[in-house]
């Protein structure tokens, strides 16, 4: 009589609860009765663990501590959320000298304590038009020709939630220049833009707090003032909120991009564009049941317009006064600003390599500046002409010597002869 081995006495625990008899049961493996109703007894019997010993908790005491906490900190959490077992071993190493590791008070809670409730979400089909949901998502040590070695670089994912089109574009920092930037190539791939955009809380979108509580980063907010859409942040923890976006970063890493080779971030645009596509052409839209491309067509006819000019991406905004003198400070500097500004406050742009000054009413640009540069004054004669306003008069105009001086100025010094300044010492008697 052969003896049963580990997967014969599964079989038998498995057809038993199948409702099979204990004599058809020995007649299918060649034992006796008896044999089976060994096995069913001794497997079915809960034997003792000899390892399992009381926690470290329950041995220093601390059960009473750790539920008085669980109690007081569960009263003030949503009914879908736990406390955390993080916090109450921070408690227990802070106020009692607990000596565990965190992974031990999770392992005690999980065993002391019931579950969080399951909150079930509402699935939201948003209308053509209406939202756009952003993230990033990043790859690290990649093959990128020109660079002495791997790079980290970043990819901004912009879906319109209703024909789910995305648009990739690829970045090498996330810093508020480079999401600006991202903004508007994706807004161009995209045909328009839509009213509102959903985002995460990354620094560049929300300064301090977080979801719709949180304090939208000032240049940001600009930014979308100027563009034309609302911002909506995503609660913290909540990756469902902006599911479609999280969805193609889920479809981007599929693709091996880290596996491959691209001789400049211009050559990884080209592929990724190519890719995004093929996929815009041959997947079906589930809101409408067309395929992408063509819910992206109907649906960008009600997107809003791209402006004649993008905004240059910028990463410091400020309000800044115009003086008497026509003159506008920033970055150490001063700038010449027309003469009807002053006396009115305008905003000024800091972009990667010049300074905007832009009407707060028109949001048109009123001049535009190098940045960081090594002269201290930025000279614009242009901005001293006109014709007085209903508010402002406009400055003197130059005297004699002074545009002498000027015509001066603008010659060549080889060009200069003495017969120049002696009729210059002229001007002046």
């Amino acid at each position: 009589m052969p003896p049963l081995n580990k997967d014969d006495i599964v079989s038998i625990l498995t057809l038993k609860k199948r409702g099979e008899s204990n004599r058809a049961l020995a007649r299918r493996f060649g034992v006796t009765e008896n044999a089976i109703r060994y096995q069913l007894k001794h497997q079915t019997k809960i034997k003792p663990d000899g390892r399992q010993r009381p926690s470290l908790i329950e041995r220093l005491g601390l059960a009473p501590v750790v539920n008085h906490w669980w109690e007081s900190t569960k009263n003030l959490l949503p009914e879908d959320r736990a406390p955390s077992g993080e916090q109450l071993w921070s408690h227990l190493v802070e106020d009692y000298d607990f000596s565990g590791s965190p992974k031990s008070v999770r392992k005690y809670l999980r065993s002391h304590f019931p579950k969080a409730k399951l909150r079930a979400f509402r699935r939201v089909e948003t209308p053509p038009g209406a939202q756009t949901q952003t993230d990033w998502v990043e790859y690290r040590a990649m093959d990128i020709g020109g660079n002495d070695g791997p790079v980290t670089i970043y990819g901004f994912v912009m879906v319109l939630s209703h024909s789910r089109k995305a648009a990739v574009i690829w970045c090498t920092s996330m810093n508020q220049l480079s999401w600006h930037h991202a903004h508007n190539l994706a807004f161009a791939r995209l045909g328009g833009i839509a009213a509102v955009n959903r985002i995460d809380n990354l620094k560049t979108g929300i300064i301090h707090g977080a979801g719709p509580w949180g304090e939208i980063n000032p240049h940001y907010k600009t930014y979308a003032k100027t563009m034309g859409f609302h911002i909506d942040a995503c609660l913290p923890r909540s990756p469902q909120h902006k599911g479609k976006t999280e969805r193609r970063c889920g479809i981007m890493r599929t693709l091996g991009i880290e596996n491959r080779c691209f001789m400049s971030l211009a050559d990884l645009q080209h592929w990724s564009d190519e890719k995004v596509r093929i996929h815009t052409e041959r997947t079906r839209c589930p809101a409408t049941g067309t395929t992408i491309q063509e819910a992206w067509e109907a649906e960008r006819l009600l997107l809003r317009p791209l402006p004649a000019t993008m905004p240059e991406p910028f990463d410091i905004v400020r309000s800044c006064p115009v003086h008497a003198d026509c003159r506008a400070h920033f970055e150490g500097r001063t700038y010449d600003i027309p003469f009807p500004y002053v006396g009115r406050t305008i905003e000024v742009r800091g972009c990667a390599l010049v300074v905007q000054f832009i009407d707060p009413e028109s949001g048109a640009i009123i001049r535009t500046y190098p940045r960081k540069t090594a002269e201290r004054h930025l000279l614009d004669p242009t901005c001293y002409e006109g014709e007085a306003t209903d508010r402002v008069l406009p400055p003197t105009p130059l005297g004699k010597m002074a545009r002498r001086l000027e015509e001066i100025s603008h010659m060549e010094v080889q060009m200069r002869s003495v017969d120049i300044y002696a009729a210059l010492a002229e001007v002046a008697r």
